[in-house]
């Protein structure tokens, strides 16, 4: 069954709305497939998905709204919802027709929501999905009943087996073109009464038109979003003084706030619920149950969701190096196809070691995001992730963080980029952006060669227990950081109560091919659209700054004779091709150090002498900003080596152990190491990152606040670690 023909003349707008895990995410895939496009509501972190379908002729923008319990706004980012219901969210038209999604088998609790909906006065289409779940529990719903007690289309639905979209269709076709209805007031009528009164008064202060549900909200959310919001509107009014008068008025006549709308609107689900649906006398024990014995227990929860998540972080750590591994590969064969058909010079060295490395270090990191948000979207589908949220929730709430944290920043000891990503799952915005602001500071896997180099250059091989103890103090390092970080953020920037953890543990079910591979793509897209085009532009950026305004004519010449020499195979070249290779890269040191990014290290050095660091060491933390890896490839340049060796190189550990200062002093002591690697455990030396923040906060303030804070503690810690370590050692 489709959908009916018509001929709309504008494209419609139909606004998707549900509590968490009522499945109305795998219902928006489901009708909108491979044909949405993510990205944010501007100035807030809160996700934008929308999909333009085309129906028999219908053309229909669908909007996912992210997941709530209620309409009543906190923040910025969860008045979005208000706004786009209210036609108030300047890149969305106001919705013709809103959706509502409920868990058949927890109606009462799911129509809280739809009254709020349905007190805007839209039309709206009931969806009760989950139905199989509520019939597995004994629970039969008379929806023919409840649509005509309520005036509204009522479509039952399976969303994961794909069942009921045709009738969604067409309901969501029908009900867009009526007209809006006038919504009957579940209040009192003395509430009604002191929103007209409030209307009247913020309309003799110059606020004409506020829509009836933000005058309840005012009234209702005692100290909420809108209040604040339409204080700064109101210089001549006292906003604060008539909303206390008024719900002191309500209170002295039994209607006090907030609690009259949970009274309200419960009270008005049961009457509406009463002959519609049949619940049997006792809760009959379901597989789902049977399972969370297990799952949910103090110890063996636990033990489970340990075994799981090692299995996690070994796949985004370990089962996406061979990926990437291919993907290194294919960059060096695409720039060794541009360098056999091109000859030395800048234009050359642009696409190579600009355009080739800055698309390469966006598509290295797809394997891990891949990976990483395959497992979530599997665990979120089959109900699992909702588990392990609870079973983490007490140790993170100590941290001051919620348990859906947690997977975030396990992920990010891997790679913070999925990490970031990853907090998607977290519907608090307190909460999702103070674990995004410390995420970075798990030690990802690109800080190990940083590590491995200078652990290998500093503690004996013989005393292999000192090695794993210095590299597990690196990674232990930002953990123990990250706790008072995370306290201070929420302490200032992120104000407020603790929500009460809710959670909703749905039942367990077989995870939908299509609806993983969909959120996967979502995700994959996402970052390669959005937050790669940054990464490659700063990969261009500091390949100029290290490459000008240098002349590099001689170095050219001496590569293409290099090249020549290599292409023509001659052993008795082999002398000659040592020798040009030994002053090419002692030339490359030089042009390195008289670039824009070797003077910029020189012009530092003052600043991080405190630290030991010379101004080598300076231009390799600059250069490594892009990645942090980096840092290798431009001490063997800097260093007269060549930009190919990595922290194996005994020739790159030679040339460091011997480096002195004009006044023949090592530079690389071990103060000097511990300090470098500190900073490096603790800084915000990774672009990638910083833009993936960007894009996921939808503001450049929180990515250049990461970079300074980062940035700040690195220099402290690494300044403390050189200062005491020289008194020590």
């Amino acid at each position: 069954m489709t959908a009916p023909a018509t001929t709309p003349s504008r494209t419609l707008t139909v606004a998707l709305i549900g509590n968490p895990n009522t499945g109305k995410s795998t219902l928006f895939n489901a009708l909108a497939g491979m044909r949405s496009r993510i990205g944010n509501f501007p100035g807030v972190t809160v996700e934008k998905k929308v999909g333009r379908v085309e129906w028999d002729g219908n053309q229909i923008d669908l909007v996912d709204l992210p997941g709530t319990y209620s309409l009543a706004p906190r923040s910025l980012d969860e008045m979005v919802s208000v706004d786009v219901l209210l036609g108030r969210q300047s890149d969305i038209s106001r919705p013709d027709a809103v959706v509502c999604i409920v868990d058949a088998s927890n109606l009462e609790r799911n129509l809280y929501l739809v009254s709020q909906v349905l007190d805007i006065g839209l039309p709206v289409v009931l969806v009760l999905n989950m139905h199989d779940v509520a019939q597995s529990r004994g629970v039969t719903i008379d929806a023919a009943a409840l649509s005509q007690k309520l005036g509204i289309p009522v479509v039952v639905s399976e969303a994961h087996r794909r069942q009921g979209l045709d009738d969604i269709r067409r309901a969501i076709v029908e009900t867009a073109e009526r007209t809006e209805r006038r919504p009957d007031s579940l209040f009192p009528a003395l509430f009604n009464e002191e929103c007209n009164a409030l209307a009247g008064a913020l309309e003799a202060s110059g606020c004409d038109g506020v829509p009836t549900y933000l005058l309840e909200r005012m009234l209702l959310d005692v100290h909420g979003y809108v209040e604040s919001q339409f204080e700064d509107r109101t210089s001549n009014f006292d906003l604060e003084k008539h909303l206390t008068e008024a719900r002191g008025r309500l209170r002295e006549a039994g209607c006090r706030v907030p609690a009259v709308e949970a009274k309200v609107r419960y009270q008005w689900a049961r009457e509406v619920l009463q002959d519609v649906v049949i619940r049997p006398k006792e809760r009959p024990a379901t597989g789902s149950d049977r399972i969370d014995r297990l799952l949910t227990h103090r110890v063996g929860g636990l033990a489970f969701f340990s075994a799981l998540m090692a299995v996690v972080f070994m796949a985004i750590y370990a089962w996406a190096e061979p990926f990437m591994g291919g993907i290194e590969a294919e960059q060096e064969w695409v720039a060794s196809l541009v360098t056999g058909q091109m000859s030395p010079g800048p234009f050359r060295s642009l696409l190579v070691d600009g355009v080739i490395a800055g698309v390469g270090g966006v598509i290295i990191f797809l394997p891990q995001i891949v990976l990483l948000f395959l497992f979530i979207a599997l665990l979120e589908d089959c109900g699992y992730m909702a588990r392990a949220a609870f079973l983490m929730d007490r140790l993170m709430t100590k941290l001051g963080l919620s348990g859906k944290s947690f997977v975030p920043l396990m992920s990010s000891f891997a790679c913070a980029i999925p990490g970031v990503m990853a907090t998607r799952v977290i519907e608090n915005r307190r909460d999702r952006m103070v674990t995004i602001l410390v995420a970075p500071l798990m030690s990802c896997s690109a800080r190990l060669p940083v590590y491995v180099l200078l652990i290998a250059l500093f503690v004996p091989a013989e005393e292999p227990v000192k090695r794993g103890l210095v590299l597990f103090a690196m990674y232990a390092l930002g953990i123990l950081v990250a706790i008072p970080v995370a306290w201070l953020l929420k302490k200032t920037f992120f104000k407020g109560e603790t929500p009460p953890f809710v959670m909703e543990l749905p039942s367990y079910k077989w995870p939908s091919p299509r609806i993983v591979l969909v959120r996967v793509y979502d995700r994959a897209q996402a970052f390669v659209t959005r937050a790669g085009t940054l990464i490659f532009a700063t990969t261009v950026v500091v390949w100029a700054a290290a490459y000008f305004p240098g002349d590099h004519s001689q170095a050219d010449r001496m590569q293409a004779e290099i090249e020549q020499i290599e292409s023509s195979d001659k052993v008795d070249d082999q002398k000659r091709l040592d020798q040009l290779q030994r002053e090419s890269n002692v030339l490359k040191g030089e042009l390195i150090e008289l670039s824009a990014l070797g003077r910029l290290g020189h012009a530092i050095e003052p600043a991080v002498k405190p630290l030991g660091w010379d101004w080598r060491i300076g231009v390799g933390a600059i250069a490594s900003f892009p990645a942090r890896e980096v840092i290798i490839a431009t001490l063997g340049t800097i260093y007269s080596l060549g930009g190919d060796v990595d922290e194996e190189s005994k020739g790159l550990r030679g040339a460091l152990a011997s480096s002195k200062w004009p006044d023949g002093r090592p530079v690389y002591t071990t103060p000097v190491a511990l300090s470098l690697m500190v900073f490096f455990a603790l800084c915000a030396q990774c672009a990638a990152t910083l833009m993936v923040i960007k894009r996921e906060t939808n503001s450049w303030r929180w990515p250049i606040f990461t970079f300074v804070y980062m940035t700040a503690l690195a220099y402290v810690a690494a300044l403390l670690t050189y200062q005491v370590g020289r008194l020590i050692v």
